[in-house]
């Protein structure tokens, strides 16, 4: 039996075993835990010592490499994983989401990464503002490395995905990680640490893992440090009020198991394609992952009228679920992760007996296939019908983390979204209709107590992703009994782990700050058009203030010919005199395209191609007889790596009068010297 180590201060550490872990399939023993204890204090060190300059030796972009490649690492030997996830009573499915999950997400913050951070370890939270009347004095917002370690607290249920899906965006905001895994299934963790730290991707100290207790690893972190936990709402509440989280006002981000509803809209009939997307959807989620998910379906919310038809179908449906060991072909739903868990589902099941009535359960010939089965953790689909909800708290207060669902009967649309309430913040919630009114009204107000809703009909069931698959671009967290946190989301998972301050001086000292240009910063004129200058000989700064264009009567009526836009502004002389602007004015994408004209440099170049425009912005009207000039500098370049990059250029179109009339960002792709 191998004895599972922890990674620690760049060791591997354990030899004698402790606690026995065993196969939730056939109660095997899979692995024992070690018996050494871990020294908290070296492995903080470590990660502030040598994990955090290790990380910023590198730059958001390099960091989004890295993930991209060890996804690519992983996903190439996911095989090793899928072996020792059947263990945990997983389905081949439902390790994929695990699995191959963690791998995607890893994938999915290298593209965020990559598109929407720049060079550098330093994020502009622009605009800059002016605070001052002469244009000398400005402030913004910058984002940093907080320089601290983020201790990642994960559930049983996802062991790969629960620990990826946190140090993606710590990793990629530059924060070493302490990982701790729920010890039930912490193997198939250990499993996956192993093969990262092979992979050689990672600079030494960005990764750590605890398995076991985290001993007094709380005790030992401050105000520069992040913690996040998943898992049960009594944990979460224990670890918020941790004395020294408290004292030392550390961030905590929790995401906790809630009581997750699926609403059918009234609208919906028995006949209704909709019908049947509700009871598959319910369904699934009692069933993938044996329901031990965090997102999954607990209270079930139906029209009255509608609730025996539901309940008939669901049974039916259930009817057929295969249970036993993932191995064999035609099983699926597995196990629970471990037999204190069946013991767990269980307890809280005959808790919610007490004021409901089973609808479906083991008495309806639960039997799960397979050598050794008897031994395993596994416990039956079991759906219940709440009696009263409007009145029952316990269906809204206890959780059977387990393939277990209720049915709630509700009257009107009010009542379902007091129901929906009840459940004192969650997760996620599905709103089932074929009415965008419904949906109109209904998501707003189930909104404040949802983290995420999704919206099913059958335009969506083609695409969708599901109730509980949480996605690395949407925010997963939940408000209230959820936890009240934020995880994934994208960026907004990134900026958890950032520091935000706001700096204020000369345009000049905070474009030098944020290494991006600031309007009234001191720009480069050296004779030199930027457009002739390779990616590494740009500065940020390089600026070219053009020549002149007077915009005439045949500049509007060609350019209404060639885009055939006639707007009565451009060619009314009578209606725009009546018009706010008194006057005839040329169409905004002229302006646009003249300013193009005005700072291109036509011959080849290093600048490859204008792939966009950010923030356009027409200020002012340009009139027949007004006369134009553009200034474009260098705003903000980022690195790929490559042969090329990408350069932000801020333009700034003016009249005669010196007032802006356009303001805008191109994007283009610049080569590299020999690129």
């Amino acid at each position: 039996m191998k004895t599972l180590q922890s990674y620690i201060a760049g060791q591997w550490l354990g030899t004698q075993s402790a606690q026995v872990l065993r196969s939730a399939v056939n109660g095997k023993p899979v692995a024992a835990t070690h018996a050494e204890k871990v020294d908290f204090a070296a492995a903080v060190e470590h990660a502030r010592k040598v994990g955090v300059p290790n990380l910023m030796k590198l730059d958001f972009q390099q960091r989004a490499e890295r993930l991209k490649a060890l996804a690519k690492f992983l996903g190439e030997r996911k095989e090793e994983l899928y072996a020792i996830s059947a263990h945990t009573g997983a389905t081949r499915t439902d390790s994929w989401i695990d699995i191959e999950g963690g791998s995607g997400t890893l994938f999915a913050y290298a593209s965020v990464g990559a598109n929407e951070l720049p060079s550098g370890n330093v994020v502009h939270e622009g605009p800059a503002m002016p605070l001052g009347k002469k244009g000398g004095f400005a402030g913004t917002h910058i984002l940093v490395p907080r320089g601290g370690v983020a201790v990642h607290i994960n559930a049983f249920n996802f062991p790969v995905w629960g620990l990826l899906e946190k140090f993606a965006p710590s990793f990629l905001a530059g924060v070493p990680c302490i990982g701790k895994p729920a010890t039930s299934t912490s193997y198939l963790t250990e499993a996956m640490v192993r093969l990262v730290m092979e992979s050689g991707l990672l600079p030494e100290g960005s990764l750590q893992l605890v398995i076991g207790s985290t001993g007094d690893l709380l005790d030992r972190l401050d105000g520069s440090d992040v913690v996040t936990f998943t898992g049960s709402a009594d944990t979460a509440a224990k670890l918020r009020v941790h004395p020294n989280i408290v004292r030392q006002s550390i961030p905590f981000n929790a995401e906790a198991d809630s009581l997750n509803m699926a609403v059918l809209a009234p609208d919906v009939t028995p006949d209704d394609e909709e019908f049947d997307l509700y009871v598959k959807e319910v369904a699934r989620e009692m069933t993938v992952k044996a329901g031990q998910k965090c997102t999954a379906i607990r209270r079930a919310i139906v029209p009255a009228k509608y609730v025996d038809e539901v309940a008939k179908r669901l049974r039916a449906r259930l009817a057929k679920v295969v249970a036993g060991d993932p191995a064999l072909e035609d099983v699926k739903m597995g196990a629970l992760a471990s037999h204190d868990q069946q013991q767990d589902v269980a307890a809280r099941v005959e808790a919610l007996m007490k004021s409901a009535e089973l609808v479906f359960g083991a008495k309806d010939g639960f039997s799960p296939k397979g050598e050794g089965v008897a031994e395993g953790a596994f416990f039956s689909p079991t759906l219940l019908l709440a009696k009263n909800p409007m009145r029952d708290d316990a269906v809204h207060d206890i959780e059977a983390f387990g393939p277990v669902s209720t049915l709630m009967p509700y009257d009107t649309l009010d009542d379902a979204l007091a129901l929906a309430a009840r459940g004192k913040g969650s997760l996620v919630g599905t709103l089932v209709t074929k009415d965008p009114s419904t949906a109109a009204r209904f998501v707003p107000a189930a909104a404040a107590t949802h983290g995420r809703i999704l919206v099913l009909d059958r335009e969506a069931a083609a695409e969708s992703t599901g109730h509980g698959s949480p996605l690395p671009v949407l925010k997963h967290g939940g408000p209230g009994r959820a936890g009240g946190g934020e995880e994934l989301g994208g960026i907004r998972a990134v900026k958890h782990y950032l520091q935000r301050a706001a700096v204020q001086g000369s345009p000049t000292m905070l474009a030098a700050v944020t290494r991006e240009h600031v309007r009234g910063a001191k720009v480069n004129e050296d004779g030199v058009h930027p457009f002739r200058k390779y990616f590494e000989d740009l500065k940020i700064g390089d600026s070219l203030l053009t020549h002149r264009r007077t915009v005439s009567e045949a500049d509007i009526v060609n350019f209404g010919g060639i885009s055939g836009d006639y707007f009565y502004m451009h060619f009314d002389e009578i209606a725009a005199k009546e018009s706010p602007f008194g006057k005839r004015i040329a169409h905004g994408y002229f302006v646009l395209s003249a300013a193009a004209g005005l700072f291109v440099s036509p011959a080849p170049g290093p600048v490859l191609a204008n792939y966009g425009l950010d923030t356009l912005r027409f200020i002012k009207p340009v009139g027949i007889g007004d006369t134009i000039q553009a200034r474009l500098t260098a705003k903000r370049k980022i690195d790929k790596k490559k042969d090329q990059g990408v350069v932000a250029w801020d333009v700034e179109v003016t009249n005669q009068e010196g007032q802006m009339v356009a303001s805008y960002d191109i994007l283009t792709l610049v080569a590299k010297r020999g690129g």
